[in-house]
């Protein structure tokens, strides 16, 4: 894919897209890109993240439990898969396999730093925007306590802020064994 194109896929994308046109040339142009058979495994479960994964073509099955079982979440074009490890040393907390032919760009994060550093006005406003996605996950981690969500069987809790379920049972006997 050529570089306009792929500074175009980032540019639309919530956080990168934060960045001005010239920092998304440097990250376009600094990023692996990866393609990716029916099949292939990126990253499992529990994997040390230095970095995220933005989808350009095709699409990426996340599986939380790495078990086999029915995807949590698709992954298709502009998805960043990683956004946390851009920024920090976290682990993968989801298995991801292409369900078919997929092209993805890896923005390492030393690369990120380096780009922020080159744009520090473009790193307070992304700063500022993570900063409130985290209030709002905090506002509906406080809502969601009383309201409960059935979806085929599983008792938990949504939060539609974040796109997480948490399992409520799991959390509850996870408090009973401390």
């Amino acid at each position: 894919m050529a570089l306009e194109q792929d500074i175009e896929v980032m540019s639309v994308q919530p956080i990168l897209g934060l960045l001005p046109r010239e920092g998304l040339r440097l990250l376009a142009f600094a990023a692996e890109t990866r393609i990716l058979r029916t099949g292939d495994v990126l990253f499992r479960k529990g994997d040390v993240a230095d970095g995220g994964y933005l989808v350009i073509t095709g699409s990426i099955a996340l599986d939380p439990r790495d078990d086999g079982s029915p995807a949590a979440e698709i992954a298709t074009p502009g998805f960043l898969l990683g956004e946390t490890a851009l920024f920090a040393d976290v682990a993968r907390p989801a298995t991801a396999v292409a369900r078919e032919t997929t092209t993805v760009m890896k923005i390492a994060r030393s690369v990120m730093s380096r780009v922020l550093g080159e744009f520090p006005e473009a790193a307070a406003v992304m700063h500022r925007a993570l900063c409130q996605r985290m209030m709002a996950l905090s506002d509906d981690l406080a809502q969601v306590r009383h309201q409960p969500y059935r979806d085929r069987g599983m008792i938990g809790r949504a939060l539609p802020a974040a796109g997480v379920l948490v399992d409520v049972g799991r959390v509850q006997r996870a408090r009973q064994r401390r």
